[in-house]
């Protein structure tokens, strides 16, 4: 996947970012970090593991360390795609692997993962009927239909890259991403993942209340 760049957003994950390098730089040696402020060595341990980092200098959340990435991939490198990338294991590689291919021999220019395709993710039960609420109202926002709105594994070809121009820094970002793609005109189709819930992942930041959260911004947008 020498055409691809992943763009990881990294916030003190320290503990796992290096696995998810080795894995991740398997398939796609070409990885950014952006390192959102970590107050942990997670930007020294990604830069060991090979990938580039770019680092702010105050912690502006998520849709900020994205927007930085797709500048980055857009500015200094020749990529065709960029893949959106979570640092904390959740994402598979091979998933990403799979939706650059589809993107590839359907021409489209964004390929959104969905956990709701099929019955492989196990969310629970509450944090799925928050996560589908969010979908509903994202929705009606956006004029796409969407199952799965809030999924950070995305893969976005330049052109459809070069539309994105995020001002959410919080989870509300995911919504505007859909928003400004939507309104690109490009082709666009959803690809079945699977999220691995790890207890990691569900304590930095995939617990009931953050998926609440994900609904607040989602709703204030």
């Amino acid at each position: 996947m020498t055409d691809a760049w992943l763009v990881i957003p990294l916030f003190n994950e320290a503990s796992v970012i290096a696995e998810v390098l080795e894995g991740a730089r398997a398939r796609f040696p070409h990885v950014v970090c952006v390192d959102d402020a970590s107050t942990d060595d997670s930007a020294r341990i990604a830069a060991a593991a090979g990938a580039v980092v770019v680092r702010h200098p105050f912690n502006l959340g998520q849709g900020a360390a994205l927007q930085t990435g797709i500048r980055y991939v857009l500015e200094a490198t020749d990529a065709t795609y960029l893949v959106t990338f979570d640092a904390d294991g959740q994402h598979r590689v091979e998933d990403a692997e799979a939706m650059v291919t589809r993107a590839r021999d359907e021409d489209l220019a964004v390929v959104f993962g969905s956990r709701f395709l099929d019955s492989r993710t196990e969310p629970g039960f509450l944090r799925k009927i928050v996560l589908k609420t969010a979908v509903w109202i994202t929705n009606q926002q956006t004029g796409l239909r969407l199952s799965d709105a809030h999924n950070g594994l995305r893969v976005v070809r330049r052109d459809a890259a070069e539309t994105l121009h995020l001002k959410q820094d919080r989870m509300a970002h995911a919504t505007e991403i859909v928003l400004q793609l939507g309104r690109s005109g490009l082709p666009w189709a959803e690809h079945p993942v699977h999220v691995l819930y790890t207890d990691y992942s569900r304590a930095k930041g995939q617990s009931l209340i953050n998926s609440v959260n994900i609904l607040i911004d989602t709703i204030l947008k």
